[in-house]
């Protein structure tokens, strides 16, 4: 008992960590299985056949590369605001910045659906035609806020001393800006834009809502799911989980270095 007392918290979090990954392990298992049937739900044989041909399921691939475009483009245009409105909210006094602030956590905090509807609204009152431009401008709406709060606490945790130094330096606003400001605030900004994409490519009741006919990854796995469920999306899902799992070892093994070398993280 007194072990399991003095271990309880790392217990529980490997407890919570396996809870996590295990459905990861079982769509890594079952992309190498061959079903018998349409449905890829119970173990038949080892097979490497979707693995040899990942989009031999129709239009599969196609609402993969839209699913990145659309998730690219969010994150770039909820990147660049997000980032612009967390300096504005940190280094400015203006009015309504507290109404603002408030009304940065509603699309974190509403249901989804409520924000689907809203937007589907709105775009309907303007008589604009569903399809790939309304779901990119919903992804950047329900994206921005997260980017906000990413960059935001990045921004708010920086010295302004090495900004008044690079100033007594002689380094006018943009050199400081583009040698000072930004490598700081980086991380946060990598945070959030990182956040923002994986948000963005993994929504389905927002783009469901305001997709019009266009098929999206996450709509192409629900239909599946209604009349069959193809191999080649567990074959996708391991190889997005394997990128994942790469770019936060990569994040640690650099962010180990910085730290050995004394550099801020």
């Amino acid at each position: 008992m007194r072990w399991i007392k003095r271990n309880l918290v790392v217990v529980a979090g490997l407890l919570t960590l396996a809870y996590l990954i295990v459905p990861n392990i079982v769509v890594m298992v079952f992309s190498f299985n061959k079903p018998a049937g349409r449905f890829n739900y119970s173990w038949q044989e080892f097979s490497t056949d979707a693995w040899k041909d990942p989009c031999g399921v129709a239009d599969l691939c196609g609402s993969l590369t839209l699913s990145l475009q659309i998730a690219l483009w969010a994150t770039i245009g909820a990147t660049l605001l997000g980032t612009m409105i967390a300096f504005a909210l940190v280094r400015y006094r203006f009015r309504a910045r507290g109404t603002i602030n408030s009304l940065i956590f509603l699309p974190m905090a509403m249901p989804e659906v409520v924000m689907a509807a809203s937007l589907l609204t709105l775009f309907l009152n303007l008589g604009v035609q569903l399809g790939f431009w309304t779901i990119l401008i919903a992804h950047t709406m329900f994206c921005l806020s997260f980017v906000v709060v990413a960059v935001k606490a990045r921004v708010m945790s920086m010295d302004p001393r090495l900004e008044e130094a690079a100033r007594d330096l002689y380094a006018g606003p943009v050199q400081t800006f583009l040698r000072v400001t930004l490598p700081i605030a980086a991380p946060g900004i990598a945070a959030g834009a990182m956040l923002a994409f994986a948000l963005s490519f993994d929504d389905f009741i927002i783009t469901n809502f305001n997709s019009g006919n266009t098929v999206t990854f996450p709509m192409f796995v629900w239909g599946s799911a209604q009349r069959g469920t193809p191999v080649q999306i567990n074959v996708i899902g391991t190889a997005m989980f394997a990128v994942a799992v790469l770019i936060v070892v990569a994040g640690q093994v650099v962010s180990n270095r910085r730290n050995k070398a004394g550099l801020p993280q």
